[in-house]
């Protein structure tokens, strides 16, 4: 038998080096996502903590892909599941320290958790990240930012792990941040972040917080199975106002919606499968090509492979 057939019919599990974490092949992955969609993952991995993660990355088979999922707050995975190996990074990446005037924090460090940190030390500029769900991992890869601010304006640095294990240190600058992306290399992990902050009262930290938080629940269906915003901003224009210039606020496609609340948002409404989210984002985006010109662009993360007919990835 060649290499690659005996690839081929091993259980990818099988394949893998022996961790101190936790295996797990055909791991549900719906569960864990906003959406509460998609299919599983072919192995999920859970390091026990960094170093566990680094010798995995050194001894994994090089053909193995590996996909990061935080909380899956802006992601869709396809109802064929995820092949390769899924990793989520644990406690053991969820630190969140306060020096001086910057928070160091782990790459699984809730934002939301990161904000509070440091209101708590009288660290004031992080309060956007209250109303940015997710992880301070996906925000440095996407640069994520709400209420005025993103992650490019506190970054000092970012640690990220290569494809081999080997960690480096990455500087603002040399992240290239743009609006919702930066030059973090796909197959990279990021690893944990500095983010610099200024002296602030405490009290005043927590006015901003709520304001902020009001105003997500105001403005947003955050109550819903949703997967945050949908769409990128094209230059000069929102997204959410062409959607509904084109009339898709309330747009249905099987389980899945335009939301009433915000049109830049989809919902599973309870019964939407992956394709069907995936479907309606793509009709939302030729109707609005038809109608005003502008070329819509995923903000959502889509991940994995569809199901095929016959229930097969």
């Amino acid at each position: 038998m060649s290499a690659m057939a005996a690839r081929e019919t091993t259980p990818l599990i099988d394949r893998l080096p022996a961790v101190r974490g936790r295996l797990t092949a055909n791991a549900p992955l719906a569960g864990i996502t906003w959406f509460r969609v998609g299919g599983p993952a072919e192995v999920m991995f859970r390091p026990a903590d960094r170093d566990d993660l680094l010798d995995f990355l050194a001894a994994k088979p090089a053909d193995v892909p590996v996909t990061v999922l935080g909380v899956a707050s802006n992601v869709l995975i396809r109802d064929g599941g995820l092949p390769g190996v899924t990793l989520r990074l644990g406690r053991g990446f969820a630190d969140i320290v306060a020096d001086g005037s910057d928070i160091l924090c782990g790459a699984a460090a809730l934002d939301l958790n990161v904000a509070t940190a440091a209101k708590l030390a009288g660290i004031a500029g992080l309060e956007f990240l209250s109303g940015v769900p997710g992880t301070i991992g996906g925000a440095v890869r996407m640069n994520a930012g709400a209420y005025g601010k993103e992650t490019k304006d506190v970054l000092v640095w970012a640690e990220a792990a290569d494809t081999e294990g080997k960690v480096h240190r990455l500087s603002n600058a040399a992240l290239e941040f743009d609006y919702r992306r930066s030059a973090l290399p796909e197959d990279w992990i990021c690893l944990g972040a500095r983010l610099a902050g200024q002296p602030g009262d405490p009290a005043e930290i927590e006015v901003r917080m709520k304001e902020i938080q009001g105003q997500r629940a105001e403005s947003q269906p955050i109550r819903s199975r949703t997967g945050g915003s949908t769409f990128k901003n094209p230059p000069g224009q929102k997204a959410w106002q062409l959607i509904d210039a084109a009339g898709c606020r309330g747009l249905k496609l099987g389980g899945a919606m335009v939301s009433d609340k915000h049109c830049n948002f989809l919902i599973n409404t309870g019964e939407a499968t992956a394709a069907d989210l995936e479907n309606l984002g793509e009709e939302v985006r030729r109707r609005v090509k038809e109608t005003s010109g502008a070329e819509l662009e995923w903000e959502i993360k889509r991940l994995g492979v569809p199901l095929q007919k016959g229930g097969r990835a």
